[in-house]
């Protein structure tokens, strides 16, 4: 499987998965077009949907030929995966600014500042829990990835590269957290 834009020469990349998302998750919760970005479900089955994901397990699959890559992975709790959203429609990706969440009481907004899968390059990323390793595969949990997504990269999550304090995230963004967070307890 290999996604690739004009070649090196020509100013282009070349992206090749190093792997790919088994995952119960079949579709995307979040249904994107040339519009925007819209719920599949509505509010309430996309907040359980989040819920269920940040519970799952998943197993990411590293081609059997970059095992190596995976050498002392265990050693780490946490680790960010990237991947390529491979069902956001190509009409997504020339979509400038969304309701976040698709929600359209929140006003809209300019995709970099949202975690939108609608983006011009569908590049995406989780950081997980992991569970174990048993080979050239990782057992997860809170990947959020449709089942057969490309993985396009690992990296270990290390605290101390993350700021510890002065974050700031907007009022809309902190109130879309804090209602999955009160629907989970």
């Amino acid at each position: 499987m290999s996604m690739h834009t004009p070649s090196p020469e020509s100013g282009g990349m070349i992206l090749r998965p190093v792997g790919f998302v088994r995952s119960s998750v079949q579709e995307p919760f979040l249904v994107s077009d040339r519009d925007g970005i819209s719920m599949r479900e509505g509010p309430d089955a996309s907040r359980d949907h989040v819920r269920s994901v940040k519970e799952a397990v998943s197993e990411i699959v590293i081609d059997e030929n970059r095992i190596a890559l995976l050498d002392g992975i265990e050693e780490y709790s946490h680790v960010t995966v990237l991947y390529w959203g491979h069902k956001v429609p190509e009409e997504s990706r020339s979509v400038d600014r969304v309701h976040p969440m698709g929600r359209t009481d929140i006003p809209k907004t300019g995709i970099f500042s949202t975690c939108s899968p609608a983006r011009p390059n569908p590049v995406l990323a989780t950081v997980v829990a992991l569970h174990a390793r048993r080979g050239n595969v990782l057992e997860v949990t809170g990947l959020d990835a449709v089942d057969g997504s490309p993985v396009i990269d690992i990296k270990p999550y290390v605290l101390a590269q993350y700021p510890k304090g002065g974050v700031r995230i907007p009022a809309w963004m902190e109130g879309l957290m804090n209602e999955v967070g009160e629907r989970r307890a």
